[in-house]
C-alpha cells in the first residue's frame, strides 16, 4: 500500500507541475486569446484616452516631492499608460509606485531601462557585469539565471518591464553610445547571449524590449545628441545589424524598441529617424520580420528624433510609424491632442490606435494588474540584494575572467615569494591588491594614480630591484567603463617597460583600451577583467592566486594582437 500511495502522489505531483506549465502562457500567446478583462477595460475607454495609453512619462525619486506631485497629477489629468522609472532608490519607489498606481484608473506598466540590473538606475541595488563583459562568459546558463534574477527585483518593487537587453552588434570601437552596452562584435555571439537573458526575465514573468532596431552598433554619433545615419546597404543590414533582432524574435521577444537612426538603405526620406519610419517600423519589423509584440519607442525628447521634426510632430509621427508606446514626450499633454488631431484627419486611423491599446491592455493583464496589489513596502532593499543574486553576481564575474597571455607564466607565481603589487590609475589601495595580498603573504602594495608623474614612477621603481615577482593592476576609475581611460604619458611608458620584464597585469576596464597601451601584448601574462567593480576585482585575484580557472573569450577585436575570441 505505500508504494501504491506514493506512487499516486508521485503522479499526482508530476501532473500538477505540466499542469502549471502548461497554463504558464507568455505575451505573444495571451495575445492571441479572448480576453475578458482587455475588452472590459478597452470598452470603457474614450478616444482620447485610448490615445493616452499609447504615453510613458518619466519618473523619478532623486528629484524631490515637487516633481513626484508633478508625475502624480499627469497621471490624473493626462490617464498615461505607464511610467519609465529613472533614478532614485528602490524603497522610495516601491512607495511611490503604490501611490501612482492609486491616482490611475487603467493600472500603469512600470518600466524602466536595466541593461546590468536595478543598478543601472537605483541606488541600494545590483548592478550585474555590463554586457561586453558577459559577452565574454561562455556559459549561457548563468545568463539565464540572472534574467530571473532581474526579474525577481522588478517585480519585487512593482516594475512589469525591462527596457532590455541591448542586442547591438558593436562592431564599431569607437562607438560612443553602444560600446560596453553590447554583447561585442560578433552576432551570433550577440544573439546567443542575449536569447539566454531575455528568456531568464520572460519566464521570470518581466516583460522585455530588445534594442535598439535595427541595429545601433555601428554608429560613431550619440542619437541623444544627434542623428546618426548608418550608410550600409541592405543586404549588410539583413545579414549582420538586424541578425540578433531576427533571432530573438524568431524566440518570443515581447518588445523591440526603436532606435532613432537615418538609414538611407530603409528609407531615403532626408534626414527620417528609423523611429519615425513606417518602412522601417511597420514594413520591416512587424511585416518582414513578423514581430506581434509591442514596439516601444526610444526616447522621444532626445535630438535624434526631435532635431528635425519639432513642436510636437515627432510624437504624432511615431504613431503614424507603427510604435505602439512612445517612451518620454517632449510634452505629453500636447502629443495627446496632436494625435487626436491627426486621426481626426484621417492621418492615423482609430483601428490602429485600438490595436496598440489592446496590445498594451494584454500587457498589464500578462504582468497581473488585472487584479489590485499593491507593492509590499517593507524591507524593500533586502528583498533586492538576496544572498543567491550576490553569489550569481560573482559567478557571472568569474566566468568572463579573460587571459590574454602567459596562461602558464600565472600559473607559476609563488605565494612564498617576495611580490609588489601596483594599482595604476587610482591613489587608493585596491580591492585587487587586498585579495592578492592575503595570499602573497610577502608583498608591499604601491599606487600610482592616473595622472602620476616621472618621478613618482621613479619612486617606485626604486623599490621594485628587491622583489622576485610584479603583478599590476590597471583601473579605469569612471563611472562607465567607455574607451579613452585616461593615464599619465609617463604610465604608459612604466607599463610598456614593466611589460617587458617578468610582470602580470589586470585590466579593470574596456578591453579597447588595450590599443592604447602597446607593449601589453609582450606581457608574461595578461588578464582582461573588463570593469573596475569589486568583484571583478576578486575574479581577477583568484586568477592570479590560481584558485580560479579562466575560461572568458574576448568579445572584441581590440587589434591585431588581441582578436574576437581570444582567451587561453
Amino acid at each position: 500500500m505505500n508504494v501504491k500511495h506514493f506512487f499516486i502522489a508521485t503522479l499526482l505531483l508530476i501532473t500538477t507541475v505540466f499542469t502549471a506549465q502548461s497554463q504558464t502562457k507568455t505575451y505573444l500567446q495571451t495575445l492571441q486569446e479572448p480576453n475578458h478583462w482587455v475588452d472590459s477595460v478597452f470598452k470603457k475607454l474614450s478616444k482620447r484616452q485610448k490615445i493616452a495609453q499609447l504615453f510613458f512619462v518619466r519618473a523619478h525619486t532623486n528629484f524631490g516631492k515637487a516633481f513626484e506631485d508633478s508625475i502624480g497629477k499627469v497621471i490624473k489629468k493626462e490617464r498615461v499608460g505607464g511610467l519609465v522609472f529613472f533614478q532614485g532608490g528602490p524603497g522610495r519607489q516601491a512607495i511611490l509606485t503604490n501611490t501612482y498606481q492609486s491616482l490611475a484608473r487603467v493600472p500603469l506598466l512600470i518600466t524602466s531601462d536595466g541593461e546590468w540590473g536595478l543598478g543601472m538606475r537605483l541606488d541600494s541595488t545590483i548592478s550585474y557585469p555590463y554586457q561586453m563583459a558577459l559577452g565574454a562568459v561562455q556559459n549561457k546558463d548563468l545568463l539565464y539565471k540572472m534574467g530571473l534574477e532581474v526579474a525577481k527585483d522588478y517585480k519585487r518593487i512593482g516594475m512589469h518591464m525591462n527596457l532590455a537587453p541591448d542586442v547591438d552588434v558593436n562592431n564599431n570601437p569607437k562607438n560612443p553610445v553602444i560600446n560596453f552596452r553590447s554583447f561585442g562584435e560578433n552576432k551570433y555571439n550577440v544573439a546567443t547571449k542575449a536569447a539566454a537573458y531575455m528568456k531568464g526575465m520572460q519566464d521570470g514573468g518581466l516583460l522585455v524590449s530588445i534594442k535598439h532596431f535595427p541595429g545601433h552598433g555601428d554608429t560613431d554619433v550619440d542619437s541623444h545628441y544627434d542623428l546618426p545615419q548608418l550608410n550600409f546597404t541592405r543586404a549588410r543590414l539583413d545579414s549582420l545589424e538586424i541578425y540578433p533582432f531576427r533571432e530573438l524574435i524568431r524566440e518570443g521577444a515581447a518588445g523591440v524598441m526603436i532606435a532613432h537612426m537615418n538609414i538611407p538603405a530603409l528609407d531615403n526620406t532626408p534626414n527620417m529617424p528609423s523611429t519615425l519610419s513606417k518602412p522601417i517600423v511597420t514594413g520591416l519589423l512587424k511585416e518582414e520580420l513578423g514581430f506581434k509584440g509591442i514596439v516601444i519607442s526610444d526616447a522621444m525628447g532626445m535630438k535624434g528624433v526631435v532635431k528635425n521634426f519639432k513642436d510636437g510632430e515627432a510624437d504624432v509621427m511615431g504613431i503614424i510609424a507603427g510604435n505602439d508606446i512612445l517612451e518620454l514626450s517632449e510634452n505629453s499633454a500636447r502629443a495627446i491632442k496632436l494625435v487626436r488631431k491627426a486621426v481626426r484627419a484621417d492621418r492615423i486611423s482609430m483601428e490602429q490606435i485600438d490595436a496598440s491599446v489592446k496590445k498594451i491592455l494584454t500587457a498589464k493583464y500578462w504582468a497581473g494588474l488585472n487584479v489590485k496589489q499593491k507593492v509590499d513596502e517593507n524591507n524593500v532593499v533586502a528583498g533586492v540584494n538576496r544572498p543567491e543574486s550576490l553569489a550569481l553576481l560573482q559567478q557571472l564575474a568569474d566566468a568572463s575572467m579573460t587571459v590574454l597571455t602567459g596562461k602558464d607564466n600565472i600559473k607559476q607565481l609563488s605565494a612564498e615569494k617576495r611580490t609588489v603589487i601596483i594599482s595604476v590609475g587610482t591613489p587608493e589601495v585596491t580591492t585587487f591588491q587586498r585579495e592578492l595580498g592575503t595570499y602573497y603573504k610577502n608583498s608591499v602594495f604601491y599606487t600610482l594614480d592616473k595622472n602620476a608623474s616621472a618621478s613618482q614612477i621613479a619612486k617606485v621603481l626604486r623599490e621594485l630591484k628587491a622583489f622576485d615577482q610584479l603583478i599590476i593592476g590597471i583601473h579605469d576609475t569612471r563611472l562607465r567603463p567607455g574607451n579613452g581611460m585616461v593615464l599619465s604619458a609617463d604610465l604608459k611608458m612604466f607599463i610598456k617597460d614593466m611589460a617587458l620584464s617578468n610582470t602580470v597585469f589586470a585590466l579593470f576596464a574596456n578591453p579597447y583600451n588595450l590599443a592604447a597601451l602597446p607593449g601589453l601584448e609582450q606581457s608574461k601574462g595578461l588578464i582582461v577583467a573588463y570593469q573596475k567593480e569589486d568583484f571583478m576585482q576578486k575574479a581577477a585575484a583568484s586568477v592570479i592566486k590560481n584558485q580560479l580557472d579562466a575560461t572568458g573569450k574576448l568579445p572584441v577585436t581590440v587589434n591585431s594582437f588581441f582578436k574576437y575570441g581570444d582567451g587561453l
